[in-house]
């Protein structure tokens, strides 16, 4: 895979400074679906990747490509039928508490607090609940909904329920967090809040973050890096890496490397099925 910017083409990949070792290891990783029957179709044919320790990676593609095969996998909700997938150095196997998901949906209990349903993971993994308490309001503090952790999730936005299941999705500091299309539902003036949000949060808390998304925008928004896959069955076709500082406001929307990336990366994917 090659190295991609507007400027120029390299053959090396590029991480982040201050980037650590590599805590995500994708070797030729595939997926075919089982049919009734028993044939197969193939999703992903062949994927090879590695993520360093605070990175933030994006997963564009076609529709259907499947980018959400691929986070599922990585995730241990999905078997692989091909190669392996290594998480700081051990096999997923199944899922694991050293990853957080957070979906498109919020999936928060209505009969449980804010706060409540961010120590969910907590009372889970047996953490006492005066730690538990601890690290809700710690996280509340984190996602900007100090005084909210007594509310219930009827009773906020929908902007607002996302920051909380994000809050949970950190509960027990995974050292990887997934996401799948997490503002897909949200309208566009939110989405954009919530973009500028998510980048301060993953920041601070020191979060490796892999995000499947729809949207160029977003991903050029938020990434050290963008994944971009082909038709399926699936491969990698190039991986972007944005030469930009990584705290980003939303005035980096109106620079012209911004509306760069934009334009390279609709051109990788084509304008079928993708909007940005």
């Amino acid at each position: 895979m090659n190295r991609m910017t507007p400027a120029h083409t390299d053959t090396a990949l590029a991480f982040p400074a201050g980037s650590g070792e590599t805590l995500l290891d994708l070797n030729e990783v595939g997926h075919t679906y089982r049919t009734r029957d028993g044939g197969g179709v193939e999703a992903i044919r062949s994927v090879t990747e590695q993520v360093r320790k605070g990175e933030f990676i994006s997963i564009l593609g076609p529709s259907g490509c499947g980018k959400s095969t691929l986070l599922m996998m990585i995730a241990g909700l999905l078997p692989t039928t091909r190669g392996a997938i290594t998480l700081g150095g051990d096999p997923v196997l199944g899922p694991d508490p050293d990853s957080g998901i957070v979906l498109q949906d919020a999936v928060l209990f209505p009969w449980r607090t804010i706060s409540r349903n961010i120590q969910l993971p907590g009372e889970i993994a047996g953490m006492p609940a005066a730690q538990r308490q601890a690290r809700a309001d710690e996280l509340l503090s984190l996602v900007k909904l100090d005084g909210f952790g007594g509310a219930y999730p009827r009773e906020l936005s929908g902007g607002m329920q996302q920051r909380a299941a994000i809050a949970r999705s950190l509960m027990l500091s995974p050292s990887l967090l997934l996401m799948d299309e997490p503002f897909g539902a949200l309208d566009a003036m939110t989405r954009d809040e919530m973009n500028v949000e998510l980048k301060r949060i993953c920041l601070e808390a020191g979060a490796t973050v892999i995000l499947v998304t729809h949207s160029i925008s977003e991903a050029v928004f938020l990434s050290d890096r963008v994944m971009v896959l082909g038709n399926r069955p699936s491969t990698v076709r190039e991986v972007v890496s944005i030469d930009a500082p990584r705290e980003r406001g939303s005035e980096f929307v109106t620079t012209p490397a911004f509306g760069a990336y934009v334009g390279q990366l609709r051109a990788l994917i084509g304008a079928e099925g993708e909007h940005a």
